[in-house]
């Protein structure tokens, strides 16, 4: 089946017409590209792959990778839909600066004919051959935590040669992320989602030393990894609001009970238990709702209030256990209850709240 060519490009030089010729040479006729606002002076390679028979979507002013990619997938629905005629399986996303060469796209079509229904991703090795510094420090962090935060074992989370197929073109023409880190936000929606995702091994290149590309280190990177840490972040708040809900409903209760010599031992554990379990309930409905945005039924409630006393227990014996040596217990409870934190984050994530399939 054929695989329409997506291609979104700012200011591109003359290699894009070499090529899309390289691209029709290997049998890749249907070709979109995205002028996303690019100068007048390039104008005329526009109008040139156009009269190679490329179609050209333009943008009066740049929008971004993100917004260039959606809009190309809105202009695929529409085209399909009313031509059933056109037998595309879904489209490939490449890039305008030669970097992912005719061979590597004709791969990933391959494996969309293999793996239908998959998100397929052209992965380079960042182990092997010349990369510039910057962009293998960039791409080994966001590897490291994309699976940290997120999941996956995916070892290539910024190539922009992926297949798509038709049965995920509607819902990521939706997905939010205007610039690069829509891909990213591509790519989680795909680990949540629990889609099949198939890396084809390609060619690592890089040209001129990355000259050409638009990416902004400091900009775009705060983007991508607010993509990735977005869930940490809300568990983080979550958790901080869970204490002060805690916090306040146990001075509230001692308040109302009294701390008199007889009664403050019954008046404190009455308020500790109330309060736990106040604010634990509170917890589990962020969590669940906001934090993971789980739909997973009443099993998610026994296993999470399971992981609070296995926590509140692994707290208490290895701040005990660390005590013994020596140690201050109170530096020794912040480092194991910071562990425990980090650690609930995954089981949480990985297990209680995950999502069911669709």
């Amino acid at each position: 089946m054929d695989k329409l060519i997506v291609i979104p490009a700012l200011n591109p030089g003359d290699g894009l017409i070499a090529y899309i010729d390289r691209l029709r040479s290997h049998g890749f006729e249907h070709i979109l590209i995205i002028d996303d606002g690019s100068r007048e002076s390039c104008r005329h390679i526009f109008d040139e792959a156009e009269q190679k028979g490329c179609t050209i979507l333009r943008h009066n002013v740049n929008l971004g990778k993100g917004r260039a990619l959606k809009d190309a997938m809105s202009f695929y629905i529409e085209t399909k839909e009313p031509s059933p005629s056109l037998n595309f399986s879904g489209i490939i996303t490449a890039d305008s600066d030669g970097q992912h060469t005719a061979e590597d796209v004709a791969k990933v079509a391959q494996a969309m004919d293999e793996h239908p229904g998959s998100l397929i991703l052209g992965a380079r090795n960042f182990d092997t051959g010349y990369i510039p510094p910057k962009s293998k420090f960039g791409n080994k962090c966001t590897i490291t935590a994309l699976r940290l935060f997120i999941g996956g074992s995916i070892s290539d989370t910024q190539t922009g040669l992926r297949g798509i197929p038709n049965a995920l073109i509607e819902r990521y023409s939706h997905l939010k992320g205007e610039r690069f880190e829509y891909e990213t936000v591509m790519l989680v929606d795909a680990i949540h989602e629990g889609v099949d995702i198939v890396e084809v091994p390609i060619k690592t290149v890089y040209i001129d030393n990355n000259s050409e590309t638009h990416f902004n280190p400091i900009k775009d990177s705060a983007k991508i990894y607010g993509v990735i840490l977005g869930t940490f972040f809300r568990y983080t708040l979550s958790s901080l609001s869970s204490f002060l809900v805690d916090y306040g409903i146990f001075c509230a209760l001692i308040f109302m009970l009294g701390t008199s010599k007889d009664s403050q031992s019954r008046s404190v554990w009455i308020a500790t238990v109330v309060a736990r379990i106040c604010s634990s309930i509170f917890n589990y409905t962020i969590n669940k709702k906001v934090v993971f945005k789980s739909n997973r039924g009443i099993s998610s409630i026994a296993m999470y209030f399971t992981l609070c006393i296995c926590q509140m227990a692994a707290s208490a014996a290895l701040v005990s256990l660390i005590g013994a040596t020596g140690f201050p217990v109170q530096i020794a409870k912040i480092i194991v209850d910071t562990i425990l934190f980090l650690v609930s984050f995954r089981i949480q994530k990985t297990l209680i709240f995950t999502r069911k399939n669709k």
